[in-house]
């Protein structure tokens, strides 16, 4: 439930719905996974219930800064700062019920995918976006099963 450990386990869940090549995970790399055709993805992971004690739940906003990307292999970082994925793979734990929340039940998840090139050019550098606004975009919006062919349509738009 703590936003870390709920960020990675995100990750591995879209890393096994589009059966990413990555062998490890690397903290700081310029995306996340890379899916057998070569689609960069980054993953971004939000909750309404959080490990802490909460007065009432959270409002959902994720991460979409661009960024001085780090190459790992080389240990450098890139000059421009960009949004380096193709694709931003948006994941909601989306359940708001404290006592049957559970991250390891798929049917808790739903998934918003969006092109970077759209977030790009509707967003432009601004760093987050809510929920309200993220819906606003019309992004592919999915379960686990329907994730990578989400993944593989928004490369074709």
């Amino acid at each position: 439930m703590s936003n870390a450990l709920r960020g990675k386990l995100a990750e591995f869940i879209v890393a096994r719905a589009v059966k990413a090549t990555n062998k490890t995970r690397i903290e700081w790399d310029m995306f996340d996974l890379i899916t057998p055709e070569g689609i960069k993805i980054e993953v971004k992971s939000a909750a309404y219930v959080q490990s802490w004690q909460q007065a009432k739940n959270s409002a959902i906003s994720f991460g979409i800064a661009p960024a001085k990307g780090w190459e790992a292999s080389t240990n450098t970082y890139a000059a421009e700062i960009k949004r380096n994925a193709d694709v931003y793979v948006f994941c909601l734990l989306s359940e708001q019920d404290r006592s049957v929340v559970n991250p390891l039940n798929l049917d808790q998840w739903e998934f918003f995918v969006l092109a970077t090139e759209q977030i790009n050019q509707e967003k432009g550098n601004q760093k987050t976006i809510g929920l309200n606004n993220l819906l606003k975009m019309k992004p592919v919006r999915t379960r686990f099963l329907g994730l990578a062919e989400a993944v593989q349509e928004v490369m074709k738009k």
